[in-house]
């Protein structure tokens, strides 16, 4: 279970709007950190998105001490990282928000190139930088169905199939 995630974000406060709008939440500012936001969902796992000021970096402090704030002088254009976001709305409605804010935003399946997919998600990515995977109510069920069911393991294990699932995600060969 995870409970929070935090994420960078040119507009931290337009960002953490935009997912507490998609979460059916709230967005209120984090105090810890100066322009950062929280997009929260008011639900029973205290699901909440922080959204730091992009230049934001965390660190381990010299003393060894809890984490601090620091500057990332040189973000990247894109980030390494996405998470699954589970919304309470339908396909048209997510990518209706997404269009609306000019960020790209389009359903997906995942799994294996020439196959049936394993399951759905619509890339939404927020500034048209950073990937949030968003799941339907019915998306969502398909992936616990997907990762239930433990037969796909093998599936997703065996040579032939790693192939086929890389052919799908690399636009060339990563050195």
């Amino acid at each position: 279970m995870i409970h929070h995630v935090s994420i960078p974000a040119r507009e931290p406060q337009h960002v953490a709007q935009v997912l507490a709008e998609l979460v059916k939440g709230q967005c209120i500012p984090f105090r810890p950190l100066e322009g950062a936001f929280m997009a929260t969902t008011g639900d029973a796992n205290g699901t909440m998105i922080e959204v730091y000021p992009e230049r934001t970096a965390l660190e381990i402090p010299d003393r060894d001490d809890q984490v601090v704030f620091a500057e990332n002088p040189a973000p990247p254009q894109t980030w390494p990282f996405h998470v699954l976001l589970s919304v309470p709305h339908e396909a048209e409605e997510v990518e209706r928000i997404g269009a609306r804010e000019g960020w790209r935003s389009k359903t997906f399946g995942r799994g294996m190139r020439g196959h049936k997919p394993f399951f759905h998600v619509i890339e939404f990515w927020l500034e048209n930088r950073l990937l949030i995977e968003v799941a339907t109510p019915a998306m969502a069920q398909e992936y616990l169905d997907f990762l239930r069911k433990g037969v796909q393991t093998p599936k997703m294990s065996d040579p032939e199939s790693s192939q086929l699932m890389r052919a799908t995600h690399f636009k060339e060969p990563m050195k």
